[in-house]
């Protein structure tokens, strides 16, 4: 596995993978790219440069990839010498702070609802960033995503292994979350999401999965810690994903394609088959000779071999999991 780009932290997580029914993901940075860029800025009581400005700034010290994005639609926020102060990140919500003499707060709507502001919805489909300056409603800015090019390969060769539920969570609008869900082939998707809605969407998920089945979480940020946890095993993605999600996945993808899911799946299964032919072997050839031994025809040789000789045939068929297409 890890030659194929995929850590596994254990062999009991393998017994786990071989038998996954249910795959949950998460939506920005694991089917999509989680590289946002702003695509189109309205304005309500300010000038664009002066909007994009300040919440680059709120955004300043955020690990979060629209705040990336917002830094890079004003690329000289870290060079102005605002002073920046009092801020507060509001988990799934946004971010409060004072920048100059401003108090400014950019977010979603849950933000701009929890501090009274009124704000305008957006007829774009993307992540809608809405920004108030001083509990005035100053405007909102679009941001878009892109899908990786391996998702709806990744949801078709998780069908194709049988994993029979697929679905998608993501704090992100509904109109994105339809987009997306429609471009991947995913009937079930779930939106507008804070990290406690996650869990318990998860803990649902839990209750619902077949008998003998695992549910796997796929994620990357600092607010899936607490899913990729709860979850039967936790798959996080190892190149842009936050060290608090690595840390409590059981898999790592070091390449944050989820494509390596179903292999990551056909591995274990392999694997898994390999150590059931060996178990089955081994024991088929010590009884038989036993059996023969009861009836006094078993010799010195067939002893060795059912000791030594079944221990370097269960070697040479075990090393066979060293080499998987895909």
């Amino acid at each position: 596995a890890s030659r194929k780009g995929i850590l596994v932290k254990g062999s009991n997580y393998l017994d786990v993978l071989a038998k996954v029914g249910t795959v949950v993901f998460d939506k920005t940075g694991t089917l999509t790219h989680g590289q946002f860029e702003v695509t189109a800025v309205h304005l309500e009581k300010c000038d664009e440069q002066h909007l994009l400005h300040l919440a680059a700034h709120v955004e300043h010290f955020s690990t979060h990839p629209i705040g990336a994005a917002l830094r890079d639609a004003f690329p000289d926020e870290a060079t102005d010498g605002c002073k920046i102060s009092d801020v507060e990140e509001i988990a799934g919500q946004g971010i409060k702070a004072k920048v100059e003499d401003w108090t400014v707060c950019v977010g979603n709507t849950k933000l701009m609802d929890s501090i009274g502001i009124e704000w305008h919805d957006c007829e774009h489909v993307g992540t809608i960033i809405h920004v108030a300056i001083d509990g005035e409603y100053a405007g909102h800015i679009v941001i878009n995503d892109k899908i990786k090019d391996d998702s709806a390969e990744a949801i078709q060769a998780l069908e194709s292994l049988g994993v029979n539920r697929i679905v998608m969570l993501t704090g992100d609008r509904a109109a994105v979350g339809k987009d997306v869900a429609q471009k991947l082939g995913l009937t079930e998707y779930h939106v507008e999401l804070m990290p406690a809605d996650k869990v318990q969407h998860v803990e649902r998920l839990l209750a619902e999965k077949q008998e003998g089945k695992y549910l796997a979480f796929v994620g990357d940020g600092i607010n899936d810690a607490p899913v990729l946890a709860r979850a039967d095993i936790g798959i996080a993605m190892g190149g842009l994903g936050s060290d608090a999600a690595i840390e409590a996945a059981d898999v790592v993808l070091m390449d944050d394609k989820p494509s390596k899911i179903a292999l990551a799946i056909k591995i274990a299964r392999r694997t898994l088959c390999i150590a059931k032919q060996n178990v089955w072997f081994a024991i088929g050839v010590k009884i038989a000779v036993l059996v023969l031994a009861a009836f006094g025809i078993a010799t010195m040789w067939m002893a060795v071999f059912a000791d030594v000789g079944v221990t370097v045939l269960a070697v040479l068929n075990a090393m066979r999991a060293l080499h998987v297409r895909g």
